[in-house]
């Protein structure tokens, strides 16, 4: 059985996970928090594991990922989905593409509707799905090249995955940490019983305010987590 770790950001309510080959102690992590890189840093070191790679769902915009940081103290490579365009990244992973860790294996889904480039990984009997699939909810659609059309296709393609497929999203509110994808079939109250239509228009009247660190952490996570430069003013 691999190694497994689910991580809380109390400030943001980021959920982020550690996954390791528990022979070749190789390892990667998802959606880590810059806050909390002094933290990963040292449950990688109390395991005894070799990080290879630094995996984001998405571009997030409620708080700064720790990807760059990650990069710079380890050697990893910093993955994101396609079609995020983020020229930061080792790599873009493209739909059905794998990542691997030793004997460990994990498979990306595009999934994109909350923003462009959402990527969903799945890992045994579990799905990672970042801000697509939220536990009784979804993503937002209203900015970063939202789409609930195409939100509401990704999350039918995740739905579509075994019932007791274990969930585990980038954020809860409410001090949940994993449901599974039968509950969400039945209980998810944007998902069951709507149709395409219907989920439009509820997604369209939200009405959501904006993340509060949106301005500050989109630029950087565009940036893998460094904050861009200003540039210098001309000179007079």
């Amino acid at each position: 059985m691999g190694l497994f770790r689910q991580l809380f950001d109390d400030d943001s309510s980021t959920l982020s996970y550690l996954i390791a080959d528990e022979v070749s102690r190789e390892a990667l992590i998802i959606d880590p928090v810059l806050g909390q890189v002094a933290r990963d840093l040292a449950l990688i070191r109390e395991c005894g594991l070799t990080l290879r790679h630094v995996v984001e769902t998405h571009v997030h915009a409620d708080h700064v990922t720790g990807a760059a940081r990650l990069r710079e103290a380890t050697g990893a490579s910093v993955v994101v989905g396609a079609a995020a365009g983020v020229d930061c990244a080792d790599r873009a992973i493209g739909n059905g593409e794998t990542l691997q860790l030793g004997g460990e294996t994990l498979i990306a889904m595009a999934t994109p509707g909350h923003t462009r480039g959402c990527t969903s990984y799945r890992w045994r009997d579990r799905v990672f799905t970042g801000d697509t699939l939220l536990i009784g909810g979804c993503g937002r659609t209203d900015f970063q090249q939202g789409d609930a059309g195409q939100l509401y296709d990704s999350l039918q393609r995740l739905l579509a995955l075994p019932g007791e497929t274990l969930v585990y999203p980038a954020h809860d509110y409410a001090g949940r940490r994993v449901s599974c994808i039968d509950e969400e079939r039945r209980l998810n109250s944007r998902i069951a019983g709507r149709d395409r239509e219907a989920f439009v228009a509820l997604m369209g009247g939200l009405r959501l305010p904006y993340p509060r660190r949106i301005d500050e952490a989109l630029p950087a996570n565009e940036a893998c987590g460094r904050a861009r430069r200003k540039a210098a003013a001309a000179p007079v």
